[in-house]
Order: structure tokens, then sequence, then C-alpha cells
């Protein structure tokens, strides 16, 4: 837990805990209380030295899954959240938590997921804390160090936008440029991008959302108010950029999904041609067989009466007419004429 006193110039001194009820108690001075992670300590302080609801150190202890703003008599409590890219396009929250006093700001980073790398749960805080130690900001109020705080959370989400908004346009050459390489490992980059993007959004959307009820809190100053206003827009213009960029990506992937249905349109036609030609050749060839069992059964009726009479028993009364042979020809010629007559009609021949 680090405790700072903030002066008029910008000069930030440090100061133990200890001493914490006293600075409080001084009416010229702007304390900072910036709590890395809410343990037992923390929260002790949180509530005997600072004497802030149950409910919302509750909220600091635990995760939460959105936004939130309570105004309590003395102070506001504001719960908000930045991105933080994980592994695959997960998208990471990281959690923040203000308590807006008359005379301090507290400052209390929520759980962050082990997966996090280190650090990323503080940046904002020490992204402030730079600009005061190097001059560059001098705030005179709880209002204005809050304003920055939050600016610097608002600053961290556009860059977040940023960085999917290169992954889009590296995804859109890659669609356009036919580089595609895997379908199914391209469509989870695509939509992997547009997780991101909505998250980022409704981040944006859920803090102009709640910096927008803030405006219309009597207890807040006309300073305030101003500072308060211009959050909400900020917050505001990220959702106006996640949707725009969302709308970019819906494009690529629409024109990608156009293009798997033509090549797929294509492939069908493709297959249909072979089928077709596969067909035709299978019924020239059935065509073909057909003839040739036709000629088979025509000679195999003359075939037939020869192999019958071709036997040379000696019980067999026809091998001593004297007709025989004429009739045995003609009976041959008969069968084969039928046949053809009929496979001729059926179209065989």
């Amino acid at each position: 837990m680090d405790v700072r006193l903030v002066g008029d110039e910008g000069v930030v001194e440090e100061r133990p805990v200890e001493e914490l009820a006293a600075l409080l108690d001084r009416e010229d001075s702007l304390v900072w209380v910036d709590i890395p992670g809410c343990d037992p300590g923390a929260v002790r302080v949180l509530s005997e030295v600072f004497g802030f609801h149950p409910m919302a150190i509750r909220d600091c202890v635990e995760r939460n899954r959105v936004p939130k703003v309570h105004a309590y008599p003395d102070h506001l409590f504001v719960v908000l959240h930045a991105p933080a890219r994980g592994m695959r396009g997960h998208v990471h929250y990281v959690e923040l938590d203000q308590f807006v006093g008359r005379n301090y700001v507290v400052t209390v980073h929520g759980p962050v997921n082990p997966a996090v790398e280190a650090g990323i749960a503080l940046r904002e805080t020490r992204a402030v804390l730079a600009r005061i130690m190097a001059g560059r900001l001098h705030p005179a109020t709880p209002s204005e160090l809050s304003y920055a705080i939050v600016s610097a959370l608002i600053r961290n989400q556009e860059d977040y936008v940023e960085t999917v908004t290169s992954d889009v346009w590296r995804l859109e050459q890659r669609v356009t440029g036919g580089q595609v390489g895997d379908p199914e490992e391209f469509l989870d980059e695509l939509f992997r991008a547009r997780h991101g993007l909505l998250a980022v959004r409704t981040m944006g959307a859920l803090g102009g959302a709640i910096y927008g009820r803030m405006t219309n809190l009597a207890r807040v100053s006309p300073e305030g108010q101003r500072l308060v206003v211009d959050i909400a827009d900020q917050f505001d213009r990220i959702r106006s950029l996640a949707d725009g960029e969302r709308e970019y990506l819906q494009g690529v992937i629409e024109f990608y999904q156009t293009t798997l249905t033509i090549k797929a349109t294509l492939v069908g036609q493709a297959q249909n041609a072979e089928v077709r030609r596969l067909t035709e050749a299978s019924y020239t060839q059935n065509e073909e067989i057909k003839k040739i069992s036709a000629w088979a059964a025509i000679f195999f009726a003359p075939t037939l009466v020869g192999t019958v009479y071709g036997m040379n028993f000696n019980h067999m009364p026809e091998l001593h007419w004297i007709v025989g042979y004429p009739l045995a020809l003609v009976l041959m010629a008969l069968g084969s004429a039928a046949l053809y007559t009929v496979f001729k009609r059926r179209g065989w021949l």
C-alpha cells in the first residue's frame, strides 16, 4: 500500500500508513492511497481509517464483472475495467476501483487473473504518478486526480482498439491477397479480433453509462461535473471507435464468407460436371453391353440347335430324317430372326 501526499506544485511525498489518519484530517492536502491488492491489511485500513461501506469493501476484495458507481454521503465509489490481451485473443478484464472523497483518492486494483502479466494492473496509476513526478500534471483536487487516472485507463482502452485494428488490417490483406491458409484457423482469428472489439466496446459503453449517471449527482462539484462530462465523452469515443472497427471487420468477414461460398459453388459445379461425365460414360457402356448381350443371344439360338444335334446319340430319330438337316437350319434362322426382332424393337440394336 502506497500513501502519497500530493502538493500544490505536483510534489509527491511518500508517507507511512501510520500517518494516514492524520493526513486525512488536514484541509490543505490531497491524499492518494494506492492499493495493489486488497489483502486483510488493506481491508482493515479501508474499514477502520476511512470507514467505507462493507459492500464497497467487498467489491474491492471480489471481482466485479461490470463497472458500477455508488454515491455515498461523503464519497463516490467507482469500478472500471481496462483490457489486457491474453492467449488466443482472450481479453482479460483488469479491474480498477476508486474511492473519491473530499480530500483523498483511494485506488484499489481488483483481483487479477494469474495469467495477466505482472504490472499490468498498475499501468494507469504508475502512468499518472510518472506525470506528476515529471511536473506534467498538477492535480489540485481529488476530482482532477481521479480524472487523470480514468483518462489513463481510457487511453489503454484506445491502445487496445489500435492493436486489434492492426490485426484487422492484416487479416484483410490476407483475404484480398488470397493468402488465407487454413480456413478454420483463419475464421478463428477473425472472430477473436471481433471478440476483442466487442469487449472494449462494452467497457466503453458501460463506463460512459456510469459517468453519464454521475453528471446528475448533486454532490459532485461544478468543476467535477465538467471533468465527469469529459470522461463520459471519452468513453463514448471508445465505444464509437470499437463500433467502427467492428463494422469494418464485419465487412472483411462477409467478404471472406462470400469468397468461400463462391469457391464452394465452383467446386460443386466441377463435381457435378464430373458426375455428369461419368454418368454419360456409364450410359454409353451400358448401351454397348446391351448390344453385345443382344448379339450373343442371337448367336446363341443357332449354337443351341447345333449343340443338340451334334450330340450323336444312337436314339435320336431326327438324325435319320430326310428333312432333318434343312429343318435344323430353318430352326436356327427363325430363332435368330425372332431374337433380332425382339432386341431391335427394344432398342438394344
